[in-house]
């Protein structure tokens, strides 16, 4: 049941019972792409995103440890605000999984994009200033993930490639990354 393509992840797993901590480096595990590492609270790689074009690439595969992709994430061309299309493996291709939609608002600029999964709505909100971080929002203004800078605990904040991820209990965690993904993309971090 873990491969659903709604957003919750299935009740019975058990890295979903409660709020998870991840650090997500973005950095590429391979030489010379660009892409970010993804790891768990026990400091293990969870996570790949491997963009083998330039910054803010066109395509770009979110993949597990053993390297199975897991998402293909594709821009659509001749959208002029940017929309990115997630694709799960294994699921029609016609179809995405869900699709992310940058906004531009005078009167809400917090608000940077609209996410469609399935049924579901969220939105990508900044935290303040660009590289503040961000949080997605569920239909009902709940948090559902939050993105900051890493602090460790004796108050130091890491660099700018380095971020900590919260996500809320039986939240997708794959699909989770790949909106922190398209985000990067959209940002020309990735």
């Amino acid at each position: 049941m873990a491969n659903k393509v709604h957003p919750q992840a299935s009740v019975s797993d058990p890295s979903s019972a409660g709020r998870q901590t991840f650090t997500v480096w973005m950095k590429s595990l391979v030489c010379h792409t660009n892409g970010c590492t993804v790891f768990d609270s026990k400091g293990d790689i969870v996570y790949r995103v491997e963009n083998y074009d330039s910054k803010g690439g066109c395509e770009v595969q979110l993949m597990d440890l053993q390297g199975n992709i897991l998402y293909s994430i594709l821009s659509k061309k001749l959208q002029i605000f940017g929309c990115w299309n997630g694709y799960r493996v294994g699921t029609n291709k016609e179809q995405p999984c869900f699709t992310v939609k940058k906004c531009y608002s005078i009167f809400r600029r917090e608000i940077a994009c609209q996410v469609t999964v399935g049924f579901h709505m969220y939105w990508i909100v900044r935290l303040g200033r660009k590289n503040q971080g961000f949080k997605i929002l569920n239909m009902t203004g709940d948090i559902v993930a939050e993105v900051k800078q890493k602090q460790v605990s004796s108050g130091v904040v890491l660099g700018e490639d380095v971020l900590a991820l919260e996500v809320e209990p039986y939240m997708d965690h794959s699909l989770i990354v790949a909106l922190v993904t398209v985000y990067g993309l959209i940002n020309r971090r990735l």
